[in-house]
């Protein structure tokens, strides 16, 4: 006892707790060292993952940043959330279809489809908006599982197949459309709110972000809790707490430049819950698994007695259907429908969305969450753009060179990974 200091003596309460606090600053620099080195063994074998878009976002954010001090204010950054919707429920749903290594050119077509009959159905014809909306949604549902079964049955690539979609559906578009064109929507109707609807309570933002950050910790926890009860490599606790707070950080601080403007934008809540929502029937069901598989082989996945037909046919239902839904909330941003619906850059914007993210062209790689990045990244290039006034030529030539480097990206993680036994 004459050996301890005076203040431990005094206190034994306080040495326990500063004890304890030496302990966890550890549990964090063990959970921090351990992470920069499975990221480092994983770039050593290219399994890059997100970390490429990552820093291009970076670096775009800060480059017009730079340019203009109102591209990072609360309004821009708000517009930009509900920008990102559209194109990026369209780019999920190439996802999918990028998984199996295949690529699918009938999803902008099928997005105006799906905007004309909607707005058919309700304006000229006065259905009820949810039926309407409904219809609106099959109808991509439908138009995606005839490519899908036509790709699985007759073995024809299925950029043949949806090329001949293109043609298919925006012809149906514009015969449903008529002779006017053009369709205004009720500015005050559901689907204009779709874009237009903010929660304008602060509390419902940051609910939403603890909602988000307990959510991220319980499925980390519960992931870890089933590979160790069979015997397999899991993450450490401290490892889930730093994951748990990082995204913490981003969740809450998201919430706080929303809320400087108007609130949580509906739109961002809707594709945020869709993406995750796929995210976890991708990496967490059987039906998920066979879309890797197949995109990794599908002769070995033949072999294994997957149903080729069945998997293929539902991932090109699930593109059209995003596609549809993407085409709705494209139609509510500007509250009209018309010839134009689906065509433009939208196509190359959402393949473009896919890849920049990270999902492999050749397949078995890549996850929802690669589209939301990418079309961050796209969406973030044409905002800065906007604020700089810059020719819009100049901004499809800098959204081509990230695409491009994006692609050699792939290919040279992809050829690494293949000199590790990875791929």
């Amino acid at each position: 006892m004459r050996d301890m200091p005076d203040e431990t003596r005094a206190d034994p309460a306080a040495a326990t707790a500063k004890a304890r606090q030496r302990h966890a600053g550890r549990a964090v620099t063990r959970a921090v060292a351990g992470w920069i080195a499975v990221r480092r063994r994983r770039l050593r074998a290219g399994e890059l993952g997100s970390l490429p878009v990552t820093l291009v976002l970076a670096a775009v954010w800060i480059i017009f940043q730079c340019i203009n001090s109102t591209f990072l204010s609360p309004r821009n950054l708000s517009n930009l959330s509900v920008d990102i919707v559209g194109t990026g429920l369209i780019a999920v749903g190439i996802v999918f279809v990028l998984l199996l290594g295949e690529l699918d050119l009938s999803v902008g077509s099928i997005s105006g489809l799906a905007a004309a009959v909607f707005a058919v159905l309700n304006v000229n014809n006065g259905v009820p908006e949810w039926l309407a909306l409904i219809a609106a949604v099959l109808t991509g549902t439908a138009a995606g599982t005839v490519q899908g079964y036509s790709v699985a049955r007759t073995r024809v690539p299925a950029f043949v197949v949806t090329l001949a979609g293109l043609l298919t559906w925006n012809g149906l578009m514009l015969a449903i459309l008529g002779t006017s064109g053009t369709v205004n929507l009720d500015e005050n109707g559901l689907i204009a709110h779709l874009t237009s609807y903010y929660f304008t309570n602060a509390a419902v933002a940051y609910a939403v972000a603890a909602l988000a950050t307990a959510l991220v910790f319980l499925a980390s926890y519960l992931d870890r809790r089933r590979r160790r009860a069979v015997g397999m490599p899991h993450r450490p606790l401290h490892t889930i707490g730093v994951r748990t707070g990082v995204v913490a950080v981003i969740a809450f601080a998201s919430a706080y430049l929303l809320n400087q403007f108007q609130g949580l934008p509906l739109a961002l809540l809707i594709f945020l819950t869709v993406v995750a929502g796929l995210d976890i029937m991708l990496r967490r069901t059987p039906y998920g698994r066979q879309v890797y598989a197949l995109g990794s082989s599908i002769e070995a996945a033949r072999r294994a007695s997957l149903s080729v037909t069945g998997v293929q046919t539902a991932v090109l239902a699930v593109s059209g259907t995003l596609a549809a839904t993407g085409g709705l909330f494209l139609a509510s941003r500007i509250t009209s429908v018309s010839q134009n619906s689906g065509s433009g850059v939208l196509l190359l914007n959402a393949i473009a969305a896919a890849v920049i993210g990270g999902t492999s062209l050749f397949g078995g790689r890549g996850t929802t969450w690669s589209a939301v990045l990418g079309i961050l990244v796209i969406q973030s290039i044409a905002s800065g753009m906007a604020l700089t006034d810059t020719p819009t030529a100049v901004q499809l030539v800098i959204t081509g060179g990230v695409l491009f480097a994006a692609v050699v990206i792939d290919s040279l993680s992809r050829h690494t990974q293949q000199a590790h036994g990875r791929a």
